[in-house]
């Protein structure tokens, strides 16, 4: 004879059934999921990123959840990209990938790659502005990305570069312009000789300069073989000398700055016989 089950018994006797169907289910597509997203690095890594967007968009589709499919996505989509073309195919697929990396943030605002990508996008597309306008608002974007990705990262030394790049470049049209406004040549020794243009440059510039110096310092401290951070701080502090009032003062800057250009051809050295070693370690093993 067959037990009767009482309402609340049938009715959680179903929902175990349910629950145990979609569970079935979830397990199925999650598999989907992964199988989607193996085939798609694999296409990725074949340079292959508008199959391996596909792939990673089947994989979305049966997981909506699956973070790492969806941060792949955005970066297949970035990876198609091209700073500065203006086709409307080129720049659906900026917003493709600037779409996804921020639902990446949506769901998971301390994401770390998302935040990078993102201000990284945002720099390459403020360098390919032709107007100096333009280039600097979306620069100031950039900035703000990088300032983020640098509290959620203080050790992240290229975060600090690029923060001090940005300075630089917001500083240098500004310089260049003063330096020939005074009638001086890029080979002309400094400090800038107009009392008036100089004053103007270092009221409105210098803590710009600064500000980018203490970026690249950081840099610096973070990554002590960051050649191309040492290359901007002896731009930076080189371009700061020419703000000075005396002859002592900018023959410190242009000492110090020297002294970045010979750290940054050893950490440029140190750099290439690591991967020399490295490069010898591969060759053995095979």
């Amino acid at each position: 004879m067959f037990k009767v089950l009482k309402p609340h018994a049938r009715v959680i006797a179903t929902a175990l059934t349910t629950l145990g169907l979609l569970a079935f289910a979830s397990g199925c597509e999650k598999l989907k999921a992964r199988d989607a997203l193996n085939k798609g690095v694999q296409a990725y890594k074949a340079t292959k990123y508008d199959a391996a967007a596909r792939k990673f968009k089947e994989a979305i589709d049966a997981d909506p959840t699956f973070e790492v499919a969806r941060l792949y996505l955005a970066t297949s989509y970035m990876s198609q990209w091209i700073p500065g073309a203006d086709s409307p195919e080129n720049k659906a697929m900026a917003k493709q990938a600037e779409d996804e990396f921020m639902e990446v943030l949506r769901r998971d605002p301390k994401n770390k790659l998302a935040t990078e990508s993102i201000a990284s996008m945002r720099y390459n597309q403020a360098n390919a502005f032709p107007t100096l306008e333009d280039k600097l608002r979306v620069m100031d974007d950039a900035k703000v990305w990088y300032a983020k990705l640098v509290e959620m990262d203080p050790d992240n030394a290229k975060a600090y570069y690029s923060l001090g790049v940005i300075s630089w470049s917001k500083w240098y049209p500004k310089y260049k312009q003063a330096r020939e406004n005074a009638k001086m040549k890029q080979e002309d020794p400094g400090p800038i000789k107009d009392k008036k243009i100089r004053e103007e440059l270092k009221a409105n510039y210098a803590p710009l300069v600064e500000e980018g110096i203490k970026f690249l310092d950081k840099a610096v401290e973070k990554d002590k073989v960051y050649d191309d951070a040492m290359a901007y701080l002896n731009l930076l502090i080189r371009e700061r000398a020419d703000l000075a009032d005396n002859a002592d003062d900018y023959k410190r800057d242009i000492a110090t700055a020297d002294d970045w250009v010979a750290k940054a051809l050893e950490a440029k050295k140190i750099k290439a016989i690591d991967l020399e070693k490295k490069a010898k370690g591969v060759s053995k093993k095979n």
